[in-house]
């Protein structure tokens, strides 16, 4: 029943392609966004998880 509503709407194969379109788009800006970062910044964050201690109170934080 799906296969033959899908063969009676016209155009549906662009759907394919705008979905695998806009897919590439996306990954691509993630994959930008990922480079753009500075060094210290990326040592920072890699860093994070790993500290021991209370969190630092400098500011930065916007927990409550």
């Amino acid at each position: 029943m799906i296969k033959n509503v899908l063969n009676e709407i016209g155009g549906v194969g662009i759907y394919g392609v705008i979905s695998v379109c806009l897919f590439f788009i996306v990954f691509l800006g993630a994959l930008l966004l990922a480079l753009r970062h500075k060094q210290p910044f990326l040592k920072k964050m890699s860093d994070l998880p790993l500290e021991d201690g209370e969190p630092s109170t400098n500011g930065d934080s916007r927990h409550e």
